[in-house]
C-alpha cells in the first residue's frame, strides 16, 4: 500500500517481540509519520505502554531468533484491553467522534483515543464519575453524558478537560455538585442541566455561584425539585430566600443575592437558542 497516508493501530494488545520487527521498522520510517502514532506494546512487561514508534528495533530480536526464527516456541497469552472499543463507533467527519451511546456501559472506557473531539456516552448506565476519568483526552470539546442516571461526580472527574466547550448532564439523578467539579472547565460555553432532581439546600450554592461568576457559560434546567416546599422554584430564588432568613449584619460574604438574580437566571435560560440539525449546532446569543 504505497499510498497509505493514515493508519490506526491503537487499542490492540501488541506483543512487541521479534515477530513485530518488520511492522515496527515500517512505522518508524520518516515518510510514515502518520501511521500507527498511538499504538503501544501490551507485552512483554518491560515494554508495556511504550509506543511502537519509539521502540529500539535492535532490542526486539535476539541473535538466536534472527538465525532461527522458527525457534520461537510459545507466544504469550493475549492480553485483553480494559474496554472493548469495538462496541463504539469512530467517525472522522465532521470532527473526530467516538459514539458510545446505548452500549450498556457502567463506567467510562479507560482507553479512549486521545485525539477524540466529541464523545457521546449518552443513555448508558454510568452511575458515578470517578477522579480523572477523562485526563487522557485533553482535546475533547463536546461531552455528552445525558441519560445515565448519574448520582455522583467526583470533584476531579473533569480534571484535564481544559478545552471542553459543551457538557451535557441532562436527564440524570444529580442533586448538587461538590465544590470543585467545574474548576478545570476554563472554556466551557454550554452546560445542559435539565431533568435532574436538584435539591435546594446549602449544597446547591456552589453550582449557582460558579455559573454566576462564569457569565459566558450558558445553561438550562437549574430548577429546584426537592424538597417539596421549594419545588418549581428557580435556584436563584431559593438562594435569596436562604439569606433573607439571616439578619443583614450576620450575612456571610457572598456575591449579591438581590432581585436581579432571578432576572439574570431567566435571561441565561432564554439567551441560548440551540438548533441541532444534521449534526450541526448553531448557538444564537440574545434575541
Amino acid at each position: 500500500m504505497p499510498f497509505l497516508s493514515y493508519l490506526r493501530l491503537y487499542d490492540n494488545p501488541w506483543h512487541c517481540t521479534c515477530d513485530l520487527e518488520t511492522l515496527i521498522a515500517m512505522l518508524q520510517l520518516p515518510a510514515n509519520r502518520n501511521l500507527g502514532n498511538y499504538a503501544k506494546c501490551a507485552l512483554p512487561t518491560e515494554l508495556k505502554n511504550q509506543k511502537l514508534k519509539q521502540i529500539k528495533i535492535e532490542h526486539l530480536c535476539s541473535e538466536e531468533e534472527r538465525l532461527h526464527p522458527k525457534s520461537i516456541i510459545k507466544k504469550p497469552e493475549i492480553a485483553k484491553p480494559e474496554f472493548d472499543s469495538s462496541l463504539c463507533h469512530i467517525y472522522v467527519f465532521p470532527v473526530q467522534t467516538l459514539d458510545c451511546k446505548r452500549k450498556e456501559l457502567k463506567k467510562v472506557p479507560g482507553n479512549i483515543p486521545p485525539d477524540i473531539i466529541k464523545l457521546d456516552m449518552s443513555n448508558n448506565k454510568i452511575k458515578q464519575l470517578q477522579a480523572k476519568e477523562f485526563e487522557d483526552v485533553s482535546e475533547l470539546k463536546i461531552l455528552n453524558l445525558s441519560g445515565n442516571g448519574i448520582v455522583y461526580i467526583d470533584p476531579a472527574a473533569f480534571s484535564g478537560l481544559v478545552n471542553l466547550e459543551e457538557l451535557d448532564l441532562s436527564n440524570n439523578s444529580l442533586e448538587n455538585f461538590e465544590y470543585g467539579v467545574l474548576e478545570d472547565l476554563y472554556f466551557l460555553k454550554l452546560l445542559w442541566l435539565r431533568e435532574n432532581p436538584w435539591r435546594c439546600d446549602y449544597n446547591i450554592h456552589y453550582l449557582f455561584y460558579w455559573l454566576k461568576h462564569h457569565y459566558s457559560v450558558h445553561y438550562n434546567g437549574l430548577e429546584c425539585k426537592m424538597p417539596e416546599e421549594y419545588k418549581g422554584w428557580s435556584v436563584g430564588k431559593y438562594i435569596r430566600s436562604y439569606y433573607e432568613e439571616c439578619p443583614k449584619d450576620k450575612l456571610p460574604v457572598y456575591p449579591e443575592t438581590d432581585k436581579e438574580d432571578e432576572e439574570w437566571e431567566r435571561h441565561k435560560e432564554q439567551s441560548v437558542q440551540t438548533i441541532k440539525k444534521h449534526g450541526v449546532i448553531v448557538t444564537v446569543i440574545g434575541y
